[in-house]
Formats: structure tokens, C-alpha cells, sequence
């Protein structure tokens, strides 16, 4: 923990937005290379450490505690809490015992016993939560240690930084591991298995089986591309995930406005498996939503986010010519 120039924590302070930081290191760049040869009185050699010092806090700033690296992974992680996680076999390719032949993940999927799988799949789906509640936590002190940081180099006059120098170092090193581990924690990790997955009776020939966490990037619609017509719409997604030939996704339609009687309950569920679909016999002049997935497979553990969007469809001329027709003189 940080210390104030009188041993005590730093005063109570509204939160400092990055802009406001960045502002001020720069303003405090600038002012440093102008009072390099205004010393107040201090000797030429505590005068060059305080200089050699500011300078380090002011570098590990810029660099490793920077304002657009911490913007990215607070980018990174709402864009985990989007993404899909599943349940894969580590490694990729398992050797039989006494076989030199390899057995594919999909073929060890079909020995694994399905009720010790699912117990692992919650254990994911708990990993996984846990996983979003850390790198909230880490990001989070990062921020503060990088405000504490600033508060340093704003409040500390020269003996005073000096003084507190092997607290603002220990801060700088402490501040370096918990970067690392927030990177280590972006990656999904392997997953815990007490006990083998494959029953007894063909543990003789099959290895120990090794589970790990993986992801897929959200799949999201194409604003742009997906466009409703009259009583037919065409919809457009994609994924930044490198996506499989033989993927499936599910499409859900749903009419948003109620008029007549008969037009309730118009929704349905399509599975597809481009990255595109036109669907008709839609409403005329009427609001959808479309919600877009990947369809569930048999590793899948978490999943708590879908893309959306809401067309609506245009107005039929020739309803609009019937109705003008058909209204009442005077």
C-alpha cells in the first residue's frame, strides 16, 4: 500500500479519469525538462536522483501501465464476457497405450463417461466465472496503484520522493506482477480432473485424459448487411473466431408488435449453417428481433451473451392504395 508524504495513506480523492492523468503527465513532463537547472537549493547529486527517478515512474506510465493498454483489457474482457467457452481434450491428438496409432479428441468424447463429463462441465462453468470476477479485481488495482502513482508525482516535493522511494519501488514491482497475472488470467486454463473421465474397465488402454478451456469470439450481426424488406428479411453475421466449415448457428425471429389476433406468437428458431439467411413470410410493416447464436454442442459451458437487432419491415404499397380507397367520404 502507498504512503502519503506524512506516512499515512493519500487523502481521499474523487476518481481521476485517464484523460485528466494523461493530461497531467504530459503538463509534468514539459515542467521537468524546464526546472532541470532550478535545483531549490538541493545538491547536484540528490538533484539528478530525483530527476533519475521521477523519470522511472514516469517511463513504467507510459509503457507498462499505460492508459491505452489498460482501455485494451478492459476492451478484452467485455469482450470474454460476449465470448462462447467449451470443454476441450488436451492435447489435440492421444496415443493408445502400447498403439502407435492416435485417437482424435471426437473419438475420446465418445469413451468418456458422460456423467463425470458433466460434472466437469460445471466445474468449468464455475472456473469461468471465477476467471471474469479476477480480471475485473485485477484491473481494477491496477487503475488505483496507477493513480496512486500520479499522486506521487504530483504532491511529493524532492525530499519527500526521495524519502518515499523504496515504497513507490516496491509499488512499481508489485504493480509489474499484477500485470503479468492479469495476462496469465486472460488465457482460459486447464481444468482440475480428480478423478479419470473414462471408466476403470478401459483405463488400460486409454492415457490419462487432460481437459482445457477454450473460446469463441461472440458471433455478431452484420449492421451494414442485414436489411428487412416488405414481408422478408436478410440477415448477416460473423465472428472473428476462426470459425469451422460444418459451424452451426441458431437464428431467432420474433414479431415485437401485436395488432390482430392472429398475428400472435409470429416467431420461430432457424438453424443455419452459413453465416447468412433470408427469411419470409414476415409481416408487413411490422418491428422483429433477431437474435443470433452459435448452436449448443455437447463441450459448451458457458454462454451468456447473444447479439440482437431489431428490423423492421417495410409498408406493402398496395395495402396502402386499398386502404386509401376504401375510406368514407367527408
Amino acid at each position: 500500500m502507498v504512503l502519503g508524504s506524512s506516512g499515512s495513506l493519500p487523502p481521499p480523492r474523487a476518481t481521476v479519469s485517464f484523460g485528466i492523468m494523461d493530461m497531467y503527465l504530459n503538463e509534468f513532463e514539459t515542467s521537468l525538462e524546464s526546472t532541470e537547472c532550478n535545483q531549490e537549493g538541493h545538491n547536484d547529486a540528490t538533484w539528478k536522483m530525483y530527476l533519475e527517478r521521477r523519470s522511472i515512474v514516469l517511463a513504467f506510465l507510459r509503457t507498462n501501465l499505460s492508459l491505452h493498454l489498460l482501455k485494451c483489457h478492459q476492451k478484452r474482457i467485455e469482450l470474454l464476457k460476449k465470448s462462447s467457452f467449451y470443454i476441450e481434450i488436451l492435447p489435440k491428438h492421444l496415443a493408445l497405450g502400447g498403439q502407435n496409432h492416435l485417437m482424435l479428441p471426437t473419438a475420446m468424447f465418445q469413451l468418456i463417461d458422460p456423467w463425470r463429463f458433466q460434472r466437469m462441465k460445471k466445474v468449468g462453468t464455475t472456473q469461468t466465472k471465477i476467471q471474469f470476477l479476477l480480471l475485473t479485481d485485477l484491473l481494477e488495482q491496477l487503475e488505483r496503484g496507477r493513480e496512486e502513482l500520479v499522486y506521487y508525482l504530483e504532491t511529493c516535493d524532492v525530499v519527500t520522493f526521495l524519502s518515499r522511494w523504496d515504497l513507490i519501488k516496491q509499488r512499481l514491482s508489485n504493480l509489474s506482477e499484477l500485470m503479468d497475472s492479469f495476462l496469465d488470467m486472460l488465457v482460459p486454463g486447464k481444468l482440475y480432473v480428480k478423478h479419470h473421465l473414462v471408466p476403470d474397465v478401459r483405463a488400460t488402454k486409454v492415457p490419462h485424459i487432460g481437459l482445457v478451456l477454450s473460446t469463441k469470439m461472440p458471433v455478431v450481426f452484420d449492421r451494414k448487411e442485414s436489411v428487412a424488406h416488405e414481408d422478408w428479411a436478410t440477415l448477416k453475421w460473423f465472428s472473428t473466431s476462426q470459425q469451422s466449415q460444418h459451424e452451426q448457428y441458431e437464428l431467432c425471429f420474433r414479431l415485437l408488435e401485436h395488432g390482430m389476433q392472429k398475428e400472435k406468437g409470429h416467431c420461430g428458431i432457424l438453424t443455419v449453417t452459413s453465416n447468412t439467411c433470408k427469411i419470409q413470410n414476415l409481416l408487413c410493416d411490422r418491428a422483429y428481433k433477431f437474435t443470433i447464436r452459435r448452436a449448443e454442442t455437447y463441450s459448451l459451458v458457458y454462454e451468456q451473451w447473444h447479439d440482437s437487432i431489431t428490423l423492421k419491415t417495410e409498408t406493402n404499397p398496395d395495402q396502402d392504395m386499398d386502404s386509401s380507397l376504401c375510406e368514407p367520404e367527408g
